[in-house]
């Protein structure tokens, strides 16, 4: 009651349903990518899942043959340069104790998931792109690792691992590109202007010059 003797007038407010720009301004951004970059991720991930998992099994077959005092020779071993089966018989083949390759199972197995995710109009926080960004990173430096060891070390070249490879360099850039078009990598603004435009020159220069580091490692029997 009031003074003078009328019912006050209480307003309920709704808090459910009213805005609340404060909470709103503190969650976390999350992103989607374009229908292409999803596509990408899960094309170059089942060109490594595929490299992968022939790896894995002419690597069993190799083993097989070896109870049996028999030997395998790998499709792809086609001469002394390209020859899949020294790559796989050397200890660089199981650097972590198990074959490279079953790792690279699990690691494009995840790729084709964020892809097939995105598909699906998924989007991410920052957190989880930076995540899927780092093990991009460590999945192109494993693989110059890997690179450096069959041009120099094991002098062979296996095809399949060449395609993983080129998997690996692909998504790792357009994945950073990505994490810096939208802010989660902090750039100033004419590399965001770079890779918004010219995203393909990064991973077409990385590809050229280990073309040109195979060529020339073996250039005499590439010319003879």
């Amino acid at each position: 009651m009031t003074e003078s003797g009328g019912m006050s007038k209480t307003t309920v407010k709704d808090v459910s349903t009213e805005p609340q720009p404060e909470r709103a301004g503190i969650a976390p951004r999350r992103e989607g990518g374009s229908r292409a970059f999803a596509l990408l991720l899960v094309i170059t991930g089942a060109a490594g899942l595929l490299a992968s998992w022939v790896i894995t099994i002419d690597k069993f077959k190799i083993l097989e043959a070896k109870v049996e005092g028999k030997t395998f020779t790998p499709g792809c071993s086609l001469n002394p340069v390209v020859s899949c089966g020294s790559v796989m018989e050397s200890k660089q083949a199981a650097v972590f104790g198990f074959p490279n390759p079953m790792l690279g199972l699990v690691c494009y197995g995840i790729v084709i998931g964020v892809g097939v995710a995105l598909l699906a109009r998924a989007r991410f926080p920052r957190w989880y792109w930076l995540t899927f960004n780092a093990g991009c990173l460590f999945g192109v430096a494993f693989c110059a690792w890997l690179m450096f060891q069959s041009l120099y070390r094991i002098n062979a070249l296996c095809l399949w691992c060449s395609l993983a490879w080129v998997a690996t360099i692909l998504m790792f850039w357009y994945v950073t590109s990505f994490n810096i078009r939208k802010g989660f990598l902090p750039a100033p603004n004419w590399l965001k202007g770079f890779f918004g435009e010219f995203t393909w020159v990064m991973p077409v220069l990385h590809i050229g010059i280990i073309g040109m580091l195979v060529l020339t490692r073996w250039w005499d029997f590439w010319t003879s």
